[in-house]
């Protein structure tokens, strides 16, 4: 294990930011995380995973972990379900696709999230109708103080909509190393309830989908919207959807009939915030190299040489416009470091 001084983060966030650290190194075992975490006890430490879901707008001033862990393998089976256990280093896409490949169902509808296994747990993921917490069962946890080992379950989780209890009590306390996944073998319950996949199957002319079907229809609609953090700098969905009352979003409705929406209780709506802030004239809009991405409002994007400051500022643009319009408040989903 080196440690690197005034390392560079620019090819360690997705979106490209140029960010130094005081202090570099990378782990690739659950030893030498463990050394480090002792050797290091009273230095501030900076946990690492993907570089998907954060926006750097300063250098850091501390040690940073790069955790870099990387493994799958079968820890249990019956006739029905397999247990799949990943290390947290292991590409979050990359691992859906090893699953799918072995008829393993459950992730296909998360296909080419960014980001790695380990943080998925944290902002509990999802896409086209699913989430982590639907297939979760555990993940193994390194206390950063004590370097000891714990097991959380999916109830200790407590998982919410882009909630976990690592972003809520056990924030900063703990680094995720493994995480197991229950799968099923056979009766695989395909969901295309989201019609962009229903209406993308019906393009390939795909009336019984297989697993590979589902994931390549998330694939294609994702591309079609997305930018690739390879070649445009961002974080996926920048925005969460916000959650209103009722009565809210009837307000909101009367004023703006077209609005979308899903009941996600008998007293809450859900707003499509990628909806909101495209009908505030917000898409494809752009600072200097900070920008609203002109195929999904979701998403902000480096186009070059944009700071982690322009790109905040640039949402906060974004927020204050979509209240302005709607009285609806939308929070960031990305870290903001």
């Amino acid at each position: 294990m080196k440690i690197y001084d005034n390392f560079s983060l620019k090819k360690y966030n997705t979106f490209g930011i140029e960010a130094k650290a005081k202090q570099f190194v990378a782990v690739h075992t659950v030893a030498e995380l463990k050394t480090v975490l002792e050797q290091h006890q009273h230095d501030k430490k900076f946990i690492l995973g993907g570089g998907s879901n954060m926006l750097l707008t300063q250098d850091i001033d501390a040690l940073v972990i790069h955790v870099d862990l990387k493994g799958k393998r079968i820890v249990k089976e019956d006739d029905d379900f397999v247990w799949v256990e990943s290390d947290a280093g292991e590409v979050w896409h990359e691992f859906v696709l090893w699953t799918i490949d072995q008829n393993f169902g459950g992730l296909e509808n998360m296909s080419l999230i960014p980001g790695n296994v380990g943080t998925t747990p944290v902002q509990n993921i999802g896409a086209y109708g699913t989430e982590i917490k639907d297939t979760f069962v555990s993940c193994e946890a390194m206390h950063i103080n004590t370097q000891t080992m714990k097991t959380f379950t999916k109830d200790a989780c407590h998982f919410g909509y882009r909630e976990s209890v690592f972003k809520q009590e056990a924030k900063d306390q703990y680094v995720i190393t493994s995480v197991v996944f229950k799968l099923t073998k056979r009766n695989h319950k395909i969901n295309t309830s989201y019609g962009d996949i229903t209406a993308e199957l019906a393009k390939n002319n795909i009336a019984t989908p297989n697993l590979k079907d589902v994931s390549n229809a998330v694939i294609a609609i994702r591309q079609s919207k997305l930018p690739d953090p390879k070649e445009l700098g961002n974080s996926g969905s920048f925005f969460k959807n916000p959650v209103i009352s009722k009565s809210q979003f009837e307000k909101v409705q009367k004023n703006f009939p077209d609005v979308k929406f899903f009941e996600v209780s008998p007293s809450e709506v859900k707003v499509p915030a990628g909806w909101l802030i495209e009908h505030a004239g917000l898409k494809g809009y752009r600072k200097n190299d900070a920008g609203v991405h002109k195929n999904q409002a979701l998403v902000l994007v480096n186009y070059g040489n944009a700071t982690g400051q322009e790109i905040l500022d640039l949402s906060r643009y974004v927020q204050k416009t979509v209240f302005d319009k709607y009285g609806i408040a939308i929070e960031a989903e990305v870290n903001v470091i």
